[in-house]
């Protein structure tokens, strides 16, 4: 999403909280009177809770290739599920076949070659799970209808994933099924994300239990690449690392890639029901909340929508 959209955005829901704040002008008196608008003036602390769907755009970063020094996708040939398969557990640098030991074949170095990846068996369905969102919301209100209000909302992400390698069939095997047996695995990413908005929030309607809110403002989304592993059977490959071969009189080694992180902006809208249950207390359910903004991290980060469902609940002081 261009800058403009993002301003596009912001200025709709502008319009419309200034048309809902002028009717609400139209039909309510002062402060003092016996308005059924139940809002206490003041600041409020609340929590709140619920799933988050992240989009799966940027699920792409945990897919095995990773990234080169310009942030661009690597090639096969230099993905980092190829180095890990083929060159450090495959057999490469003189070392032991740990893939064909799990998979229960022989190992390349007898002469055989009985077990395949390629570019054909990476990971193409990528994707986050439905994943949990906490966070500490602060607003202002003004009056008894509109506040300001400070959201700051947290997500452990998971990314799921399969990729595939392929195993000979025996040669005294039927052969129905081809040559080969596909045998899958997971693939698993994990990231963090920590959502900043600020903006302004209207209750609309005048009951003095339930109404109807809206809230909208800018949105800022920190985000980390958190971890990024394979498990083939028993083996656990972790893909953050890259294994340096021994040289003359050296070792073996493992440096760690750096985990990238990075934060983007962009705009969120909220809506749902806002429940007065004391002088103290305020809930709302559900909390219906969509952001457009880039999540910064990965090759190529666009603009997307992430979505959540809550519940909050808000202490008067």
């Amino acid at each position: 999403m261009k800058t403009k959209n993002i301003f596009k955005l912001l200025t709709l829901l502008l319009v419309v909280f200034s048309f809902f704040n002028t009717k609400a002008q139209e039909s309510t008196t002062d402060d003092n009177d016996d308005s059924p608008i139940m809002e206490k003036k003041g600041f409020h602390v609340g929590f709140i809770v619920g799933p988050y769907w992240a989009n799966k755009y940027t699920a792409n970063l945990y897919n095995g290739y990773g990234l080169d020094v310009n942030g661009a996708q690597n090639e096969f040939a230099n993905s980092l599920m190829f180095n890990k398969i083929i060159n450090e557990y495959g057999g490469g640098y003189g070392q032991v076949d740990q893939i064909a030991q799990v998979l229960g074949v022989d190992p390349a170095s007898t002469g055989s070659n009985t077990w395949h990846f390629n570019e054909s068996d990476m990971p193409q369905n990528m994707h986050y799970t439905i994943n949990f969102m906490v966070g500490l919301n602060f607003r202002y209100s003004m009056d008894k209808k509109s506040a300001i209000l400070l959201n700051v909302n947290a997500s452990k992400l998971k990314v799921n994933g399969n990729f595939t390698i392929e195993t000979d069939n025996p040669i005294n095997q039927n052969q129905v099924n081809g040559a080969y047996n596909v045998n899958t695995f997971s693939i698993i990413g994990g990231e963090q994300r920590m959502m900043f908005q600020f903006g302004f929030s209207r209750i609309l309607g005048d009951n003095k239990r339930l109404n109807i809110f809206m809230e909208g403002g800018l949105n800022a989304t920190l985000a980390k690449f958190d971890k990024n592993y394979i498990s083939i059977k028993s083996l656990t490959i972790d893909l953050t690392t890259v294994y340096i071969p021994p040289n003359s009189g050296g070792y073996p080694s493992q440096v760690y890639f750096p985990k990238h992180i990075g934060i983007g902006f962009g705009a969120f809208a909220n809506a749902g029901c806002n429940i007065t249950i004391s002088p103290k207390w305020t809930i709302q359910l559900p909390v219906l909340s969509a952001t457009y903004d880039k999540i910064n991290i990965g090759a190529n980060p666009l603009y997307k929508f992430q979505y959540s469902v809550g519940l909050r609940g808000y202490r008067n002081f």
